[in-house]
């Protein structure tokens, strides 16, 4: 569940240090040729810049910062303890039979069960698990708990997720940037000068809050992305490693999943949020469910 909230989180932090670097050097030319009015083409232009520069920065800093939040260490090729080795080699097994190239295999302190992949390529991805699901889950568990990370990349998941979030960001721009530009030229306006070019200090500080609400907010749309993309990364695991190893690691997971850091929760399992439509996951008896009848 850690990966796309690690993506989301990094993606707000990025657009708003842009968006701040264009204002600085003077880059947002957004306006109509009267030097007052905005300029909607302009503008457009200028937000999926933007927009679609946080998100692919986001990709590709994703292995990073999933190693450094989560701590996880890689483990190294000639490693010669017995766990080690068959984590390595079930991950490879499972790569394999998804025609991708080997993936980074890591371990990360967490005393309950979770695990994650992440990365911008399907040949150069990362899968992590904690010590509790290597400690509290049998093998075939932890088995179709690697096959469904492997589904994961396999389908593109976080390409595809940085397309949608490159489109989700461009509105999220330039929508700030009206609310930003109503403030300054509508509510704003017995404060300024009629004949004034350009935006005052209220453009800019209405359309940075705004750009962060806005961002919140249409996170909803990514994390109902992710929910869907769950679905197929079950019936992958269940493709590699068996339906029933696929239900059973399901079913041992709703005792409980490592909690993970703030900026790392849509990247792992999690088993749902009380902000329904803010989860990145459906809830696990949904997933099970869904199991059963694809199994039937």
């Amino acid at each position: 569940m850690m990966r796309i909230v690690l993506f989301l989180v990094t993606n707000i932090a990025v657009l708003a240090v842009i968006s701040v670097l264009f204002s600085v050097f003077g880059v947002q030319n957004i306006f109509a040729a009267n030097g007052v009015d905005l300029d909607l083409g302009k503008l457009l232009v200028y937000s999926a810049i933007i927009g679609f520069t946080g998100s692919i920065i986001s990709l590709l800093l994703s292995k990073t910062m999933a190693k450094w939040q989560t701590g996880a260490k890689i483990i190294p090729a000639d490693a010669r303890d017995p766990e080690s080795q068959w984590l390595v080699s079930r991950v490879r097994a499972h790569a394999e039979a998804a025609g991708i190239g080997m993936p980074e295999v890591a371990i990360f302190p967490a005393d309950q069960p979770n695990a994650f992949a992440t990365g911008a390529r399907r040949d150069a991805a990362l899968v992590a698990v904690s010590t509790g699901l290597l400690h509290g889950m049998r093998k075939n568990e932890i088995d179709a708990v690697l096959g469904h990370e492997i589904a994961h990349i396999a389908n593109g998941d976080m390409v595809t997720l940085t397309l949608i979030q490159g489109v989700v960001n461009t509105f999220v721009v330039f929508l700030s940037r009206l609310a930003g530009h109503f403030v300054d030229r509508v509510l704003m306006r017995g404060d300024r000068d009629e004949e004034s070019v350009g935006h005052g200090p209220a453009f800019f500080i209405t359309s940075l809050v705004a750009q962060i609400v806005f961002g919140i907010l249409a996170s909803m749309i990514v994390a109902w992305f992710s929910r869907q993309r769950e679905f197929r990364a079950d019936i992958g695991g269940a493709r590699y490693a068996g339906t029933e190893n696929m239900i059973a690691a399901l079913e041992r997971l709703k005792a409980g999943v490592a909690p993970m850091p703030d900026g790392m929760k849509a990247m792992g399992i999690g088993n749902g949020g009380m902000m329904a439509l803010f989860s990145t996951h459906p809830p696990l008896d949904v997933r099970i469910a869904a199991l059963r009848a694809n199994r039937g």
